[in-house]
């Protein structure tokens, strides 16, 4: 049995207030960090809308009036199962804003055109479908949206 091998490449934290002002500048660094891993631009790209979407919503609706933090880890890890190498992406955000869990809220009907669809929702769903897993928890009076992604060792530009 070929036990898989990890090892952690790179862990990057930012805590910061919940508000949009900050999002280019931590993209900016998240797109620079899988660029370094060799990330194919067309996942980078696909992380970044999903990455938005979330960091976006907790800046809309986590506090309502008031001002709030949030804190984002993004942790990187070479796994490799049977000698086939993969970077696992793991994106964390965590805010101590209202209770919401997005995953309960049912997928739009994307056979819809858009006039006819509910407004909402489209974001999430598209960020389900970006990443390979999308987990929610609610622990210590706090939300943490988990983001994760595997991506192919040294395949550029895919």
């Amino acid at each position: 049995m070929n036990k898989p091998l990890k090892k952690q490449i790179i862990k990057k934290e930012w805590i910061t207030k919940a508000n949009e002002e900050y999002l280019e500048t931590i993209q900016d660094e998240l797109s620079e960090i899988l660029e370094e891993c060799e990330c194919p631009l067309k996942q980078i790209t696909m992380i970044n809308i999903a990455f938005e979407e979330i960091y976006v919503n907790i800046c809309s609706y986590a506090y309502e009036e008031k001002e709030g933090d949030m804190q984002i880890t993004v942790l990187l890890e070479e796994l490799s199962q049977n000698d086939v190498p993969v970077l696992r992406l793991e994106i964390i955000f965590e805010d101590d804003g209202r209770a919401y869990n997005p995953l309960t809220k049912e997928d739009p009907d994307i056979t819809l055109n858009a006039e006819e669809r509910q407004i909402g929702g489209l974001g999430i769903f598209m960020t389900k479908k970006i990443f390979d897993e999308f987990q929610y928890v609610r622990e210590n009076h706090k939300n943490k949206n988990i983001l994760i992604k595997y991506l192919p060792l040294n395949q550029k530009n895919q």
